[in-house]
Parts: C-alpha cells; sequence; structure tokens
C-alpha cells in the first residue's frame, strides 16, 4: 500500500503539476538563494582581490590633533578588515599584472564604521571627478573587440596630462609589487582631523609596510602571470597560515588651513603629494593581519568600501575627488552589487565584531553620514595647474639612473601598440617632466621604426 500511494502521489505531481509541500518548496527556494549568493555581480573597477583581518593597535598619542575615540589611547586596539586588489584586472586576472592596488581598511570602530579607501600609490591619474568613467573606460576591454587596447588607454592618458605623476609610478619598478605584502598603501585623497576642542587640520594617511617594499621584475610577472596567476592572494594567506603575520605603521600628515592658503601647489589635488620634507610623517600605530576569511564570499566579496562612513574626528576635505566618491558613486555601486541593505550585511556593520579585549561596541548599525562640504565646492578649469613639477622630481630625484633606464623599457614596450599620434602626444608630455626623458622615450620608439 504505501508502495502504492507514493507511486500514484509522483504521477499526479507529474501529470498534473501538484505542488510541492510546502516544506519542500522552502528547501528548493532556499538552495537556489544560496547558490545565487555565492555568486553575485563583480565590483565595477578592483574585482580582483584578497582580504584577511586583524586588529589595529595604536603606538603614539595623536589626541591633540584628531578626536576620534580609535585614536583615543596608548594600546588601545580596534579590530579591522583589509581589502587589496587590482585596479583593472578581472576576477580570474594574474595577480601580477602592471596595474595600480587597491588598499583599502574597514575600522570595526566602537562608535561605528571607517573605511579608508585608497591605493598603493600616493598619487591618481586624474583630479576632476567627471572623468573618472573615461578614464575606467579607456582601461577596459574595447566594446568592439573585447580586447584591451593601447590606443584607448594611451588615448585617454596623453590627453590628460595630470596623470603623468601616476602614469610613471605604475612604469616604475613600483607598477608590480611583490604580492600585497611587500606594497606601502595611502588614503590618496586630503581629509579633515578635528580634535576635541574642534581645532581642524587638513590631512593625509599613509600606510608602510613592515615587511620591506618589493616589488617584481617584468619577466618575473610574465611567469608568475603563467604559473601562478593567484600569487599576490596565495602569498597573504600563506603568511598568515604560517603566523607570519603582515603588518604596516599608519602615519599621517597634517596641513593648517593657514599652510594650506600659503603652499604653491593644490593641497586637495589627488595628482600631487605633500613633499615630506615639509609636511613630516607623523607615526599613529600598527595595523596586523593574523586572520583569513572563514567564507570568502560572505566576508570579503560581501565587503563594502564606502568611504562615507566616517566616525567623528575624521571629516571630508574639499578634495573634488573625495567629494564625489563620498557623494553616491561608492553607495550606488554597493546597491547595485549587495542590494539596498548593503550597510546591514554583517561584513559592514560596525557590531560584525562582538565584544571582546580589544573593545566594547555600543550597539550601531553603521557610522553617521557626514555632511558633504562645510562649505562650497565648484568644479573649474584645471588647464593652468602644474602637471609636471611633481613628476620631474620623482624622475630626477627619486628613481636611479637603473630605475630610469626601465621606466622609459616599460612605457615603451606598452607605447609602441598605439597609433603614431599617440605616440607623439606622449613625447611631448614626458619632455615636458624631463627633456631627457622625452628624448629617451622617442628615441626608443624610433627603434621600433615609429617616432624618431
Amino acid at each position: 500500500m504505501e508502495f502504492l500511494r507514493i507511486f500514484v502521489t509522483t504521477l499526479c505531481r507529474r501529470w498534473f503539476s501538484v505542488p510541492k509541500p510546502a516544506e519542500e518548496l522552502r528547501d528548493v527556494i532556499s538552495g537556489a538563494a544560496a547558490r545565487d549568493f555565492r555568486r553575485i555581480p563583480e565590483r565595477c573597477v578592483y574585482r580582483k582581490g584578497a582580504g584577511a583581518y586583524g586588529y589595529f593597535e595604536v603606538t603614539e598619542d595623536i589626541t591633540d590633533l584628531c578626536a576620534a575615540r580609535l585614536f583615543g589611547r596608548l594600546g588601545r586596539r580596534t579590530p579591522v578588515v583589509a581589502r587589496f586588489s587590482t585596479f583593472m584586472g578581472e576576477s580570474g586576472s594574474p595577480d601580477s599584472v602592471r596595474d595600480v592596488r587597491g588598499f583599502a581598511v574597514k575600522f570595526y570602530c566602537d562608535d561605528g564604521v571607517w573605511n579608508l579607501v585608497g591605493h598603493n600609490s600616493p598619487v591618481f591619474f586624474i583630479r576632476d571627478p567627471v572623468l573618472y568613467s573615461s578614464l575606467v573606460q579607456s582601461q577596459s576591454r574595447n566594446s568592439f573587440t573585447h580586447l584591451k587596447d593601447p590606443n584607448m588607454f594611451w588615448d585617454f592618458l596623453t590627453l590628460h596630462p595630470e596623470s603623468t605623476h601616476q602614469v610613471m609610478i605604475q612604469y616604475s619598478d613600483r607598477g608590480i609589487p611583490d604580492g600585497f605584502r611587500h606594497m606601502n598603501g595611502y588614503g590618496s585623497n586630503t581629509y579633515k582631523l578635528v580634535n576635541d576642542l574642534g581645532e581642524p587640520l587638513y590631512c593625509k594617511f599613509h600606510w608602510k609596510t613592515e615587511q620591506g617594499v618589493q616589488n617584481l621584475e617584468q619577466r618575473q610577472a610574465v611567469r608568475l602571470a603563467g604559473e601562478d596567476p593567484d600569487y599576490s592572494i596565495r602569498d597573504l594567506y600563506g603568511a598568515i597560515l604560517n603566523e607570519n603575520f603582515p603588518s604596516w605603521t599608519l602615519n599621517i600628515q597634517v596641513m593648517t588651513f593657514a599652510q594650506a592658503e600659503m603652499v604653491e601647489f593644490n593641497p586637495f589635488d589627488v595628482t600631487k603629494v605633500w613633499p615630506q620634507q615639509n609636511f613630516p610623517l607623523i607615526p599613529v600605530g600598527r595595523m596586523i593581519l593574523d586572520r583569513i576569511p572563514g567564507n570568502y564570499s560572505e566576508e570579503i566579496e560581501q565587503l563594502s568600501m564606502d568611504p562615507s562612513e566616517m566616525v567623528p574626528g575624521i571629516e571630508p576635505s574639499p578634495d573634488r575627488m573625495l567629494q564625489c566618491r563620498i557623494s553616491n558613486s561608492y553607495s550606488e555601486a554597493a546597491i547595485r552589487r549587495l542590494g539596498s541593505n548593503y550597510d546591514q550585511i554583517p561584513v559592514n556593520c560596525s557590531s560584525y565584531i562582538d565584544p571582546n579585549a580589544f573593545c566594547d561596541p555600543e550597539p550601531c548599525s553603521r557610522s553617521q553620514s557626514l555632511p558633504i562640504s562645510s562649505g562650497n565646492v565648484y568644479r573649474y578649469e584645471t588647464g593652468l595647474d602644474d602637471n609636471f613639477s611633481q613628476a620631474a622630481q620623482f624622475y630626477r630625484q627619486v628613481l636611479d639612473e637603473g630605475a630610469r633606464e626601465r621606466l622609459v623599457e616599460n612605457i615603451v614596450a606598452h607605447l609602441a601598440l598605439t597609433a603614431t599620434f599617440i605616440q607623439e602626444r606622449a613625447v611631448t608630455n614626458f619632455s615636458q617632466v624631463d627633456a631627457d626623458f622625452g628624448r629617451r622615450i622617442s628615441e626608443a620608439l624610433a627603434l621600433h621604426g615609429l617616432v624618431s
């Protein structure tokens, strides 16, 4: 009889589409949802990356400069998660490509979440946020061929000479870090610190690797791209599993409002650095990463690094790129990728880290929403800005002769794939950095039978 009942029930379900019992439907839906959420839309940029957890410990007293509670006392520890990535690499791309690296840290503070989002370079390609989409498009795949296009890449960069400084860093030895552990990180944008007395300062953040800066030669990078495309991820996780915990020191540069009025460059221009001889690094603390994620999908892929999430004591400055980043670009990207409740996903909440010996979090699902600006911010023409002086210092004072030769070699290897008029434009820009630099680029291109 039991066999007959099962047989008839099965036939009825097949012939008459009898709905399955509610509990079976729940199992099916739950399984499908689990499969769906294992794969969410990729990030638009910074898609290939790795993340790890640890803590930030205050080693120096900066309470006279900043009222943020995470800097409140010596020895105070704040849980963090750091994510490292390549700027334009797709999810399956090699780690050893010549590209900007993302360097983002989420601090789980007891008064909210602070996301310090930056790069392994102290500058960036552009200062005007309206150009960001065009920059990304120029470094993406050609919509007709679905191939990376050197003409698109160099056409944009040579038309925007403010990118020269970043281009030179990217094609120097620093362009291919030897894994994520051996690179520095920079907040890139200019921020504002406010102390308990309400006194403000402008600030830049610097992460300095305690493993020492190491970079890959071009031939090494090409070999690793074929033999171990996940080299940087494997290196990071292997070090942590072997209890060789990677660490970085956090330093700041500060500038008073009066100094900002007097300096010869725009302190809110992300294509510029603040000279350390005038604005020395001030040590703050150390970040130690000591745990790999237990579930990459939940703990890293669903991680959102929205720079608009700050904590009291840290505020935005008139930096135009920062103003755009905190207005809606990151939050809209997170909504499209993770859903409208992305800020309630556990890994993105300050309450994600339970009370422990480091801190005792107060109930809080996210940090406060800060005003975009305390004054007026305008778009203005930047054609008269100095695009080459700091690039010239990098070429003449930072690089030695061997590094200059490799810089020229790396640029020409890629630039030689472009149209002649783009090469001519590039030579013109590099000649404004230094006449010797432009001459070397031109002569090297001539050896390819190109620009003379």
